[in-house]
């Protein structure tokens, strides 16, 4: 190394380590300051490295939420700031009532429903009133330290810097927090499949006025449509996770290769940090904007993901209503008077909008679930939503005792300690080989004894289909129970979860435990956590292929796991794509009909899909032509029954279904559909899908492989179809906060990270593309973990950050 440069490290290292000891207590006073925050100004010294990676240094958790605050509002302040007018239920007065929030906080589809509902958890005292109850069924005070620092940090941040982001530069609604907001945003996202999932039946229903009701749903639809509204399969969040056992690998040391795919835009975006109090925390992954805690990470001994899970948080009650009063229900005979709640809601250019919401004993009253699941207000009977994790405010916790664990015993004894996960299952790996998956979710304690005693009608056909209990709500006795261990009344309890322990390997893709490892199938659990026996999605069983046979190979190492990150394997392709070319070069003529009955000549894409190699990287000629193709084939027009010739066998849950049947009507269909739309598009046959599939960064487009839910791909890209401008040409959902976690015995753990849509949203940062670029050309982040790797960074930069009192 030249002695320029090692001079430069020399420097660089002497300046962090100074002011980092300079700015930090002894270790050994942090133990009696880490809940007792001094009376003066908060800090913290951030370090950047490479990719604007910030790794904050603080002194207690209070300072620590500061440096983090002041972090996120550096790199995502717009996009924070909007959430924040969501949480205050004013949306409809900076933005209009009827248009759409980004979703990121809820199922809102107007902003007024969304106002009405976070301005009735605001005026009705619903987060101040958790916030109070103690841990362990409350949040602990140091959660609620870290929330006040980061409302700290952020509100610093504004104070001290000028917003060059043009989504809210000069904007009335960018405003300072408070330690509340940042807490009430954790709620948001605890109720995001509760109550969240409701917002506009919630907030729509007012009891009968004489007029007729909608029609309620017929058992069969309800059944249908509770499916697909709580199809994991369905929803604009996933994952894959998989953690393989030290048998299986080089050093016998744990593996974890954590692929989250969630949405690129808005308030559900993941933020990379490292967080450090020395001697008491130090953990590096990502962060759910405009949380205070790290969300998927790892430290020195342990490496932990979370996948969407199965489980069904929410369920309804039936109420009986008193004949002379619909806002009267019986329970046990007696008359309950619900509870009303009238919000107020500003609206930008028109008057105020004043809504009742209405209360029961089981939760609000709902008119819907979702435009296709009415639960009309009839003269005599009304539904109640239940929701557990509306009292469950301790995720912060969870992610703490995650980010403290030394193993994977670590991590379960957090979550048994906590339960404060709503929607995701755990996948963990240590640094001494074990492994461990837990589905330990908040869900409402309801056997499936319980939902055949006290299912109504709805019910009995919405539980076996969906996990949604719809219960009896006039008979005390139908109340979902309680279990001793359980943190809350109301919910399972830790013995209850499924959980699996160092097998060779544990996976999941966002269907149920059932194949968590499909050599050993998990068995025993109750309906509401997911399905036994039932056909896998495309996604499952392709991930179930790859890492049975990586954990088969053995002497696994992070590379093999960067490896099957990129792998891009379509397994829908390897499955039909060469029947479909077969039955492709046999059409007499070259000619196949369209939906609409029009021919079309296919005859060139025969060879295209013959010679595609069954891949979506950004280079693969085919892969385009394919995924057209295969959306429309599965949409409707093809049933599954009617897809494959070999049916799905639970014997064969991975192998089944399979052998296209390219006979069945809407199949060849679908082929002539897409390449009449390829065409009139002007795009070629055989064009590489990084010509078509990308994201545009400024003026520059970035190609992107990955590929769709229903093809299977590991590597899931969700594009924005715009056939027009030339494909795909955005990103909504996939790949977002991926690290392959490895260690070699070393003190520094042996990671691999990668932020796919980048750090900042601000098209004026230097890190609005940065780590798109890399995951467009397949390149990863090498982690720096250590102190001596922090220091050799060349593009250190160290700040301190304070208040200004």
């Amino acid at each position: 190394m030249p002695l320029r440069n090692r001079l430069r490290i020399l420097a660089v290292s002497g300046l962090a380590l100074f002011t980092v000891s300079a700015s930090l207590p002894p270790a050994s006073a942090l133990t009696t300051r880490t809940h007792h925050p001094s009376g003066g100004g908060l800090s913290a010294v951030i370090r950047y490295t490479e990719y604007g990676i910030p790794h904050i240094v603080a002194k207690d958790y209070a300072n620590l939420g500061f440096g983090n605050g002041w972090a996120q509002a550096a790199d995502q302040v717009c996009t924070l700031a909007d959430g924040f007018v969501t949480l205050r239920g004013e949306r409809s007065r900076y933005f209009g009532p009827d248009a759409a929030p980004d979703g990121s906080l809820s199922s809102a589809t107007k902003n007024l429903s969304s106002d009405l509902y976070f301005r009735g958890v605001r005026e009705s005292r619903t987060v101040e009133k958790l916030l109070k109850i103690p841990a362990p069924a409350g949040p602990s005070r140091t959660t609620k330290e870290l929330q006040r620092g980061w409302a700290a940090g952020y509100n610093a941040w504004l104070a001290q810097h000028r917003i060059t982001d043009p989504a809210c530069r000069g904007a009335r609604w960018v405003r300072p927090v408070s330690a509340l907001d940042v807490a009430e945003r954790a709620f948001a996202l605890s109720v995001l499949g509760g109550q969240g999932r409701g917002i506009d039946g919630i907030t729509a229903a007012q009891p009968p006025s004489g007029t007729p009701a909608p029609p309620s749903p017929s058992p069969g639809d309800a059944a249908d449509a509770a499916a697909r509204l709580l199809s994991t399969q369905n929803a604009d969040m996933g994952s894959n996770a998989v953690a393989f056992r030290g048998s299986t690998t080089a050093n016998g040391r744990g593996l974890l290769l954590g692929n989250p795919h969630y949405p690129w835009q808005g308030g559900r975006r993941f933020w990379q940090s490292q967080q450090t109090i020395p001697g008491e925390l130090n953990a590096a992954g990502g962060s759910l904007l405009g949380s205070a805690t790290m969300s998927i990470g790892h430290n020195a001994h342990i490496a932990w993901s979370h996948t969407v899970a199965t489980g069904v948080t929410l369920n309804l009650h039936q109420l009986t209503l008193d004949p002379a009063d619909p806002t009267v229900y019986l329970v046990d005979g007696e008359r309950q008077r619900m509870t009303k709640r009238t919000v107020k809601v500003a609206v930008k250019g028109g008057p105020d909008v004043s809504r009742t919401q209405w209360w029961t004993r089981y939760g609000p009253v709902v008119t819907s679930l979702g435009a296709g699941l009415p639960l009309p207000w009839t003269s005599s009977a009304a539904y109640a939503l239940n929701d557990p994790n509306a009292t469950n405010l301790r995720s912060g916790d969870t992610a703490l005792g995650f980010a403290k664990a030394r193993s994977t015993a670590g991590i379960k004894e957090a979550l048994r300690r906590t339960q404060g996960l709503p929607w995701v299952n755990t996948i963990a790996a240590d640094s001494s080989g074990h492994t461990l998956f837990s589905q330990s979710q908040v869900l409402p304690r309801i056997t499936d004894d319980l939902a055949q005693r006290c299912s109504t009608p709805l019910g009995r056909a919405t539980y076996a289909a969906s996990g949604l209990a719809v219960l009896d709500g006039s008979r005390s006795d139908c109340a979902p129970g309680s279990d001793p261990d359980a943190v809350q009344p109301g919910i399972f309890g830790p013995g209850r979860m499924p959980t699996v322990e160092n097998a060779p390997y544990v996976e999941n893709s966002n269907d149920s435990a059932w194949l968590t490892n499909a050599d050993a199938p998990l068995t025993g659990y109750e309906r509401i956590f997911g399905t036994i026996g039932t056909p896998r999605s495309m996604r499952t069983r392709g991930a179930v292929e790859d890492v049975s046979a990586m954990a088969d190979e053995g002497r696994l190492t992070v590379a093999a796991l960067q490896r099957q990150q990129f792998a891009n394997r379509a397994p829908a392709g390897d499955l039909a794509a060469p029947e479909l070319a077969r039955a492709c070069a046999a059409l007499p003529g070259g000619a196949a009909a369209g939906s609409d009955g029009t021919p079309v000549d296919v005859s060139a894409a025969c060879a295209v899909l013959r010679d595609w190699d069954r891949k979506v990287d950004t280079g693969s000629r085919g892969a385009l032509l394919f995924d057209r193709f295969w959306r429309k084939a599965v949409a409707v027009p093809v049933p599954v029954a009617e897809l494959w010739k070999v049916p799905f066998s639970p014997a064969d849950p991975v192998g089944t279904p399979n052998t296209l049947n390219t006979s069945a009507p809407g199949v060849l269909a679908a082929l002539a559909d897409a390449v009449a739309e390829l065409r009139g598009a002007g795009i070629a046959l055989d064009a590489p899908l990084g010509d078509h599939q990308s994201v545009l960064r400024g003026a520059a487009r970035i190609p992107v492989g990955g590929g769709t839910e229903s093809l299977g791909i590991w590597n899931k890209t969700e594009g924005v179809w715009d056939a027009a401008a030339g494909g795909y040409t955005d990103v909504s959902t996939g790949s977002s906060y991926i690290q392959a976690v490895g260690w070699d015995g070393s003190a520094c753990p042996v990671a691999r990270t990668l932020l796919t849509y980048s750090q900042s949203s601000n098209p004026a940062s230097p890190h609005y593309r940065d780590q798109t670029e890399l995951f467009s050309g397949e390149r990863w982040v090498t982690s720096r973990f250590c102190e001596k790797d922090i220091a050799r960074s060349p593009a250190l930069r160290v700040v301190r950050v304070h208040e200004r009192r």
